[in-house]
């Protein structure tokens, strides 16, 4: 006999949470029912056919199937094939057991075997739990009797009369295996569900699954290590027995773990309790203290409301002794009725001072007191803001940090963060920002959960600076917020295009990348050959390469990033209708001057030269950028000359005729001049010597993470 009691937990499906009905044992070796199996196959299949997990969800209600399931459901379900009506097709199987997903295999579930002994324990168990419920005879005439015993080979139930008579004495059906009654009936011999006429008689250590000899002569198990039945039996018996043992032998340490985890739920009760009364005297002591605000309010108010109306009772009062036989006026007409001169001199000299400031403020008429309670209206959105960060905070929740060198602003906004320490990392992340405007201060955050510890942002405003912060959240515990990082838009929509490498692309001195997205200047050979040709002066001529694409009106902006060692390196724009010229200017130089030098260091001849030029292009090298030689540039040469930014960008505006020239970090003006926009407008590089150009990627969403973006 077996312990009944306290094993229940061992022989429940976790698919159906129902006692297991002819288990299959999976590669994992976790059993799930035959029948739930087939039905999760089939929600997978149908979540396929339907493009969608609504059906997933709408099957048999025998499956309790958890959200992540389902999510592995839908995950499995695009790799799988069409339904078949009767059995499921899927190779991927999502385990209830272990939360994985499973792969069974060519054969699916017809290469499972079914587990015959949690059978036999599961049978074991339901008799023990009906044992007033008797199994009747299969054979009897009704009413049919109790049964006394059960044949395994002919899977029926038996009374002592009616074995008697099915198996006589001295025939084949004597040697039949008997046992006690049961409604389990399962065959003698396990058969190999690969070849199945072949019964199983070795166990692959490999696969950790009976296989038959044809398995591991020509099957998927032909190189695996086997052993045969009778070893795997005994060395599995063994290992299963010595490790009950020891489970038994340590059963006092098993009870003392079991009372400490009693006193654990306990004090989690008691612990869970104390933060409950915590919690709701902080939010009594919020809500005492707007009590106690919202009536003090309400008396100020009140005492206003008072104060203005007894001043409008006066004044509707004085007004009303102005009326004709009433009060002033009234009293006056009495007065002027007095006959004697000294008497009415006496009382009309004070009465008509009083008639006359009736008469001024009739012809001003002002209310004694304002209607308006404008300056009782309280200002709770701050309030509001505060109120709505109110959560659990810990100390052992790290803050995340914003990486500004890892964040970026450019078509799109990536923001990138990450946390100081990895111990006790959050589950999700929240990412605010807000749009920083003059105009309006208190701008409204907006509110994105991420699950990775970046994310793409499209749809911002050109020529604007952000303010983004995150902080993190484990549960209902969330970190305090981020230091805010402030971050500016370029100032026009972003313009993409490739190296041109067919228009002037000179492949001898000009080495481009496969995606035409860097240009690398080569000063070999062919550099050496020219120079060598020149036998007067440094005269070397600089390799052009322009944009496929190119402007006709609007603004753009682009950018670029500029080697470190690059020797000389010139940006900018050329129009469509002088890109011969670029290509075939015999003025376009390394040395300042083409002609013979005048003499003198007027420098003259630099701005004749810049004047010159038939494009619009300025001078980087040497981690330098040179502001252009112009009249409205300073004039000491040191001013013109600043840092090279790490990433360089361009804004060309064709309306306004203007090309800007700005450090891509902060999108800060470097140098603004104006360019003549009636042509096509093309991008414009020059490199000499050694120098390399790598256009900036398109912020683009990686899928799975910010699939909203794609």
């Amino acid at each position: 006999k077996v312990a009944i009691k306290g094993i229940e937990r061992e022989l429940i499906c976790p698919a159906c949470k129902e006692l297991f009905t002819h288990p299959l044992i999976l590669p994992c070796q976790h059993n799930v029912c035959h029948k739930c199996v087939k039905e999760i196959l089939f929600a997978v299949e149908d979540s396929l056919a339907d493009g969608g997990s609504e059906s997933s969800n709408q099957s048999s209600p025998r499956i309790k199937i958890c959200s992540s399931s389902m999510d592995r459901i839908d995950r499995i379900s695009r790799t799988g094939t069409k339904r078949n009506s009767l059995t499921p097709r899927s190779s991927l199987f999502p385990c209830p057991g272990c939360q994985r997903d499973i792969d069974l295999g060519e054969r699916g579930i017809n290469g499972l075997f079914r587990n015959f002994t949690l059978e036999t324990i599961v049978e074991r168990y339901r008799q023990a739990a009906r044992a007033a419920i008797a199994i009747m005879c299969d054979f009897c005439k009704p009413p049919p009797q109790e049964s006394t015993k059960s044949c395994m080979d002919c899977s029926a139930s038996y009374c002592n009369e009616c074995f008697k008579i099915h198996h006589p004495w001295g025939t084949v059906k004597a040697q039949h295996e008997y046992v006690g009654p049961t409604t389990n009936f399962r065959p003698k011999i396990l058969m190999c569900p690969e070849h199945e006429m072949e019964r199983v008689n070795m166990y692959c250590e490999i696969c950790r699954r009976p296989v038959c000899h044809l398995c591991k002569l020509g099957g998927c198990h032909a190189n695996h290590r086997v052993t045969t039945m009778s070893t795997a039996y005994k060395t599995l018996k063994e290992k299963l027995s010595k490790d009950i043992d020891y489970l038994i032998s340590k059963e006092s340490q098993v009870k003392a773990h079991i009372t400490q985890l009693d006193l654990l739920l306990k004090e989690t009760e008691c612990n869970s309790e104390r933060a409950k009364a915590e919690a709701s005297h902080s939010f009594e002591k919020l809500s005492h203290v707007l009590e106690e605000k919202k009536s003090a309010a309400l008396r100020a108010i009140e005492a206003s409301k008072n104060l203005r109306l007894e001043k409008l009772q006066m004044q509707a009062e004085e007004y009303q002794g102005l009326l004709e036989n009433n009060g002033l006026v009234g009293y006056a007409q009495e007065v002027l009725k007095e006959t004697d001169q000294s008497c009415f001199v006496q009382t009309a000299k004070q009465l008509h001072v009083r008639i006359q400031k009736a008469t001024e403020s009739l012809k001003s008429f002002r209310p004694a007191a304002e209607t308006s309670f404008e300056d009782f209206v309280v200002d709770i959105a701050k309030q509001e803001e505060i109120l709505a960060d109110l959560s659990f905070h810990s100390n052992g929740l790290e803050i995340p940090e914003i990486n500004e060198e890892k964040s970026r602003m450019y078509n799109k906004a990536l923001i990138s963060w990450e946390c100081p320490g990895k111990t006790d990392s959050a589950d999700i992340y929240v990412l605010e920002y807000h749009k920083l405007n003059r105009e309006e201060e208190s701008a409204p955050w907006q509110e994105i959960e991420v699950c990775s510890k970046s994310k793409v942002i499209s749809d911002l405003d050109d020529d604007s600076s952000y303010a983004f912060r995150v902080r993190g959240y484990k549960g209902s515990i969330c970190s305090p917020w981020s230091r805010e990082v402030i971050l500016r838009t370029p100032p026009a929509p972003v313009f993409s295009f490739l190296f041109d490498d067919k228009c002037g692309y000179n492949s001898e001195r000009l080495l481009l990348n496969p995606r035409r997205t860097s240009v690398e200047s080569r000063a070999g050979f062919p550099l050496l050959l020219g120079s060598e040709r020149m036998q007067v002066g440094c005269y070397t001529t600089l390799d052009y390469i322009i944009g496929d694409t190119g402007i006709a009106k609007g603004k753009h902006f682009w950018a670029f990033h500029v080697e470190a060692y690059s020797y000389l390196v010139k940006v900018g724009v050329v129009a469509s209708n002088k890109i011969q010229k670029l290509f075939h200017n015999t003025h376009d130089v390394t040395s300042p001057r083409n002609e013979q030098d005048s003499g003198h260091d007027s420098g003259s001849e630099d701005a004749f030269f810049d004047s010159s030029q038939p494009f619009t292009l300025v001078t980087l090298g040497m981690k330098k950028f040179f502001i252009p030689t112009t009249p409205a540039a300073p004039k000491d040469p040191a001013s013109r000359i600043l840092p090279l930014p790490s990433c360089l960008g361009i804004c060309l505006d064709c309306e306004e005729g203007k090309l800007g020239f700005y450090d891509a970090g902060g999108m800060k003006c470097l140098y603004e001049c104006e360019v003549d926009c009636s042509g096509v407008m093309y991008p414009a590089f020059a490199l000499m010597g050694g120098a390399a150009v790598h256009l900036e990627q398109a912020v683009t969403a990686k899928y799975g993470e910010y699939h909203d973006d794609i």
